[in-house]
């Protein structure tokens, strides 16, 4: 059984902004997967399905992302689970927008979510690391990370949410590289076949050799 965790912040005022990326990942794995509606359970909503042959729990804490850790944990503790079969979805500052990066246990880098999981369910966990870009000062995260994706970001952003629901399968059976691969077609999908290549330039004309032969050289050589 995995738990996956969704990082967000509750309520329509927080929907769409950047420390809510982790909600749009478990919200888009649900769609596309056929989970039932989540329901409020553990201090947040929670849906149970399958992938594949693995049953899977989704979770969105409604905590307020400085005490999601509570939830994760209760949920932890209900199913009988370790840390190490939860993997959190959440926003990093420290990956360009668009970027995805798959990482076990560490520091929680300032993350107020993160701090929360590492101080009810230790570090432990596997992470979904979800690029946003950083606003270039440490004083302006508060503000970027609780403001609304830009309308610049939202082509990416739709790209990265469907990959992982494109490539969840791979995540639930521990192909991470699959996983990353799934997202990439998405971002940076790969030339038709169909499409021609570009033609090479044809190489040039090799000069000819200047002729050194005397007047009675060349007047013998036409007698050979």
């Amino acid at each position: 059984m995995k738990l996956f965790v969704g990082l967000g912040n509750p309520g329509p005022k927080y929907a769409q902004t950047r420390h809510n990326i982790g909600f749009m990942a478990v919200d888009q794995i649900a769609r596309d997967h056929g989970f039932p509606s989540f329901r409020a359970k553990f201090q947040g909503e929670v849906s149970e399905g399958r992938i594949g042959s693995d049953r899977v729990i989704l979770l969105k804490p409604m905590t307020f992302m400085n005490l999601s850790g509570q939830s994760v944990g209760e949920a932890m503790r209900f199913y009988k689970l370790d840390s190490t079969d939860v993997t959190v979805f959440h926003d990093e500052l420290d990956l360009a927008p668009g970027k995805v990066r798959l990482k076990s246990g560490g520091g929680h880098a300032g993350h107020n979510g993160l701090r929360s999981m590492h101080q009810h369910i230790g570090p432990h966990y596997d992470r979904v690391r979800l690029g946003i870009g950083h606003p270039g000062h440490k004083d302006a995260v508060s503000g970027y990370v609780l403001h609304d994706f830009a309308k610049a970001d939202q082509d990416w952003l739709d790209d990265v949410i469907r990959g992982i629901g494109d490539g969840v399968g791979s995540l639930v059976a521990d192909d991470g590289p699959q996983f990353l691969n799934a997202i990439a077609r998405r971002v940076a999908p790969a030339r038709s076949s169909t499409s021609k290549p570009k033609p090479k330039p044809n190489p040039p004309e090799p000069e000819a050799e200047p002729d050194t032969r005397t007047a009675m050289q060349k007047l013998a050589d036409r007698f050979k």
